[in-house]
């Protein structure tokens, strides 16, 4: 049976205040694009679920994904993120 939709839900939420912090974090406008999907991964020593986003700028597109629940998520997890080349894995941001 298929769930309903509930913009009012706390998944809503959570996923339109990671969103915002995004656009604050990397300076993007206020309309730009960015994706939020809670995944949940089988592979043995990953996290049960993982947040993941995505963005768009003119140059390419930016992804990183944070190691918890979209309800766990909170601002710091994306504040430390910084602009310049990156080695890690779990993310390639801007």
């Amino acid at each position: 049976m298929l769930e309903r939709f509930d913009p009012c839900s706390d998944e809503m939420a959570a996923l339109t205040r990671i969103q915002d912090w995004t656009r604050m974090r990397f300076k993007l406008e206020q309309l730009a694009p960015v994706l939020v999907s809670e995944v949940k991964c089988t592979v043995p020593g990953c996290p049960p679920l993982e947040t993941v986003v995505a963005f768009w700028t003119e140059e390419r597109r930016h992804q990183f994904r944070l190691f918890k629940p979209l309800l766990d998520v909170i601002y710091d997890d994306i504040g430390w993120l910084f602009a310049g080349d990156h080695t890690a894995t779990s993310w390639d941001c801007c």
